[in-house]
Parts: C-alpha cells; structure tokens; sequence
C-alpha cells in the first residue's frame, strides 16, 4: 500500500500545510485571560486544544514534542515556520527518554514547554505522566491551558481528541489556570490537579469569553 505521505512528496505536502495554516492566521485573533506569564513553565493543554499554543505571545521560547516520524518531520517543519520551536522524540523507550532529556534541558536552559498530556493517541482526558516528570526533574511549574470561542468558524473534530480550530474569521480566548508544582505532591495528586483545572476553565470559559469581549480585548491586539 503506498502512503500518501512519502520522502518524494514531503516538500510538498509540508508547504502546502503551511500555506493552508498561514492563511488562516490572518483571520485568528486571538486574547489571553489571567496568563501568570511564569517563564520557563510547561504548558498543559488537552490534544483537542492543541493549536492554542499559536496564541502564545513568546513562541520564540516554546518547544514542543513532535515525534520523529516522517509525519512528525512535516510537522515540526510548519511549527517551526511559525516561530516555535521543536523537541523531536518518539513513543518507543529509547525515543521517549530522549525526547525527555532534550525537554528537560531545554526547561533548565529558561525555554517554556508545551505539552498535550493526553496525546498523542489517548485516552481521552487521561493526563500521562509526561508533564509531571518534566515539573519535578527541572523545578517549573505546570500551568493548564484551554482555549475557547463561540464562533460557528471554532469547529470541532470527527477525531478521537474532539480536536478544535478556527476555520475562517474567528476570535478566540486562551485561558490560563493557576500554576501547579510538583513539590509534596504525589503523581496522582498533580495528574488530578491538571485534570481539575483543564475541566475547570472549560467551565468558566464562557463566562470569561463575555468579559473578555465587553473589555474589547481583541481591539487591543489589532
């Protein structure tokens, strides 16, 4: 079975993904409600709202894991692109524990982590142990992350994660929970705390996405 996606056709596909996701941040506008603005932290956030990290104000100091498959090269490729940049690991041991090391030193270096941490296949709303191995080896903290709009242009996913993204005009609020730390917790402890404060500011976000919009966020941005 030939893959659609190939070594011959990479190029392609990567500027197209890219042509398609830059055309599309002329119609994002994007404001942020109660971001701590605590560096170097790791961003927590659903796989469903992983495309939140674009609304990040300092993506020149933000990595996030891509694996090191040839979909995984596209990807890093477009993110990149974007002015983010890229840990490249893998969900087999060795893999795994490099891409670790490499976030991990980043982290100790003062760059900023992003972290799906119910990704990459599942399960939904399940928070993996990633994150908290990264809080307590480097000393950050963890800050939950969920995005929100209204718009008929923010449309969810048919996928496994509900995954989110503006198509089209579309004005959106990042909202930040308070920052968790790993000291004198157990992993049970901050893996529920995570998942707390995720639900908690999909509870809220409609409420603040009012506020945000009496207080015309957006018309400060552009």
């Amino acid at each position: 079975m030939v893959r659609l996606i190939n070594k011959n056709n990479m190029k392609q596909v990567t500027d197209a993904a890219y042509f398609i996701m830059h055309i599309q941040e002329f119609f994002t506008y994007i404001a942020e409600y109660n971001n701590p603005g605590i560096t170097p932290c790791i961003y927590a956030m659903w796989h469903a709202n992983q495309f939140c990290v674009y609304g990040f104000k300092n993506k020149q100091n933000t990595n996030i894991l891509i694996s090191n498959s040839l979909d995984g090269e596209i990807i890093a490729t477009v993110v990149e692109k974007m002015g983010f940049k890229t840990c490249r690991g893998s969900s087999n041991r060795k893999g795994s524990v490099s891409g670790t090391l490499k976030m991990i030193s980043k982290l100790k270096e003062g760059e900023d982590i992003a972290i799906m941490v119910d990704g990459p296949r599942g399960p939904l709303h399940k928070v993996k142990p990633g994150a908290i191995v990264l809080a307590r080896e480097a000393g950050v903290p963890i800050i939950p992350v969920h995005w929100y709009s209204p718009n008929f242009t923010f449309v969810k996913f048919p996928s496994w994660d509900k995954m989110t993204s503006p198509i089209g005009p579309c004005f959106l609020l990042n909202l930040y929970g308070e920052p968790i730390y790993a000291d004198g917790k157990s992993d049970e402890e901050i893996a529920m705390a995570i998942k707390n404060s995720l639900f908690e500011l999909e509870r809220i976000a409609p409420e603040k996405y009012k506020e945000a919009k009496k207080l015309k966020l957006w018309n400060r941005k552009r």
